[in-house]
């Protein structure tokens, strides 16, 4: 049975990279080469790793990996927080427009 991973590296630059491999060690050092100047880290050197998930079904890792490529820069930031109340926030649209509604200084007057 193979290994598979799913990572997010942060670049340089504050964005976030997500891919998948089966040798997670290699794959950070490859971006960190840039052994590829087509690779969107390429400029954004060095990266550094911020998340990782292990899978033993390929397919499971590359539904993982999409599903996360989908995600906001402010939902991948909350991953790599550990915010899972940020997290469901931000996947419920009315919950997050409530959120939104709800004053700066902390309490409910807007």
């Amino acid at each position: 049975m193979k290994d598979y991973f799913v990572y997010m590296v942060r670049c340089t630059d504050g964005t976030y990279y997500v891919g998948m491999t089966n040798d997670g060690d290699r794959r950070i050092a490859e971006h960190n080469l840039g052994l590829d100047p087509g690779c969107y880290t390429f400029s954004r050197r060095p990266v550094v790793l911020v998340y990782s998930e292990h899978f033993n079904d390929v397919w499971d890792a590359i539904s993982s990996e999409k599903k996360l490529k989908g995600w906001s820069h402010a939902k991948k930031s909350a991953l790599v927080r550990g915010d899972w109340k940020l997290i469901g926030a931000l996947a419920n649209p009315r919950r997050k427009a409530r959120l939104s509604d709800r004053s700066p200084f902390g309490d409910d007057a807007a």
